[in-house]
């Protein structure tokens, strides 16, 4: 009789990935965060890849102000380590709730498919699916595309990403390039970065002497990359580490403007940082932002804090400039 499977990988006790290859994850996750009501914003569900079943939430006010003038179109790709996250999970469904009210946008969250049930590329994959979903919807006739997107500017796309949906965001632009031309008539002005989660074999200068972050802690972070990277990758893969060994060129990659945003007390400042720095050194239109003494988490705590306001604010002035 043989022995039983070891559990090789856990997670907050949530996620545990054994010896077998067998993954057991619970369903019930508890939040300390309420759901916001606001009556001034509506949202629905809509399936946006039917072979993998995935959904999005779509985000607008009950009335617009001026119904002369098309709202532009926010996507919201949330953070959760590419291990968890949810469209429906409270704390990003809030931050939906509240962008969709401050910037007067309609706001598109999708959902992606998680490791390690489905390691990377696959994420990122859905990330693009999402955006051709909008595509879709944009060329169809009027009478065919959902209604509530006959209220929006197709030509005035935003893609925003915390967490691992940042470097969501930092992908779609390398791919996508500038003026979005696959996506016609979908057309992304800008990409703002919110504590891009990525990493590297070599580890920064934040890495060793800030190991712990709140609640997150570097351990944790090479977990969830052991879970979610590509069998046998390592921390220097292209969709880790955008200037890792083995990634291309982003010299000669024409990027949309970006806006790249992270706590001065997170693990991950120097690498955002570094980041950021070299794209400016290459001539990248960036804007880098630092919220002094904030760590991981605060743009979609509860209640929000004045960290998250800020940068909201810094997104409205990036959309107009945009």
């Amino acid at each position: 009789m043989g022995s039983l499977p070891q559990v090789v990988e856990e997670c907050f006790g949530l996620l545990k990935l054994y010896s077998d290859g067998s993954i057991s994850r619970s369903p019930n996750i508890s939040f300390d965060v309420p759901f916001i009501n606001d009556n001034s914003i509506l949202y629905k569900d809509l399936i946006f890849n039917e072979k993998n079943d995935l959904r999005l939430r779509l985000y607008k006010r009950t009335s617009i102000v001026n119904s002369s003038t098309k709202l532009p179109i926010v996507f919201y790709f949330h953070g959760g380590g590419f291990c968890f996250g949810s469209r429906t999970f409270p704390n990003n469904h809030n931050i939906c709730v509240r962008l969709a009210s401050i910037l007067r946008a309609a706001v598109i969250e999708p959902d992606y498919r998680l490791a390690p049930e489905h390691r990377l590329p696959a994420a990122l994959e859905d990330a693009c699916c999402a955006l051709k979903w909008l595509q879709g919807q944009a060329i169809m006739h009027a009478n065919e595309m959902d209604t509530w997107l006959g209220e929006v500017d197709f030509d005035w796309v935003f893609v925003l990403g915390y967490s691992s949906g940042g470097n969501l965001a930092h992908h779609l632009a390398a791919r996508l390039g500038p003026g979005s031309v696959e996506l016609a008539p979908v057309r992304v002005r800008g990409y703002v970065l919110m504590s891009p989660f990525f990493g590297g074999c070599e580890r920064t200068r934040s890495e060793e002497e800030r190991p712990i972050d709140g609640i997150w802690t570097l351990e944790m972070y090479d977990r969830f990359w052991r879970l979610t990277v590509p069998t046998r990758a390592t921390q220097d893969h292209p969709l880790v580490n955008p200037f890792g060994p083995s990634g291309p060129s982003l010299a000669t990659v024409d990027l949309d403007p970006l806006v790249v945003v992270v706590g001065g007390c997170e693990i991950l400042r120097d690498r955002v940082e570094n980041y950021a720095r070299k794209l400016k050194e290459m001539g990248k239109k960036i804007e880098y932002v630092e919220l002094e003494e904030e760590q991981h988490g605060y743009f979609t705590d509860h209640p929000l804090p004045a960290a998250a306001q800020r940068v909201i604010q810094f997104i409205k002035r990036f959309m107009a400039e945009n």
